[in-house]
């Protein structure tokens, strides 16, 4: 029997990280590193990041690891508290 209440401190349904992607917000967070930018903290970026051919790893806002889906046609993130993102979400038409 699977449970349909999320789990404490979770919400499947936020879209504040989504908003705050596409409005450009300053990321507290480096999507490839995880390296709390606002405390000044730097990690390298891999070179497949750097020409931007990776999907983010870490949520911008909360540093959390995401969970993420690659596809032959894109990817998929989604961070446990503050919602997902989609690669078809950048695409320009």
């Amino acid at each position: 029997m699977t449970s349909t209440v999320p789990r404490r401190g979770t919400n499947p349904d936020s879209k504040e990280l989504l908003r705050a992607t596409l409005l450009g917000d300053p990321p507290e967070y480096d999507p490839f590193t995880g390296a709390h930018l606002a405390a000044g903290e730097e990690r390298p970026r891999s070179h497949s990041a750097r020409a931007g051919l990776e999907a983010p790893r870490y949520c911008r806002l909360c540093g959390r690891r995401m969970v993420v889906q690659v596809r032959p046609d894109g990817w998929s993130a989604r961070c446990s508290r503050h919602g997902e993102l989609d690669s078809s979400m950048f695409e320009r038409r």
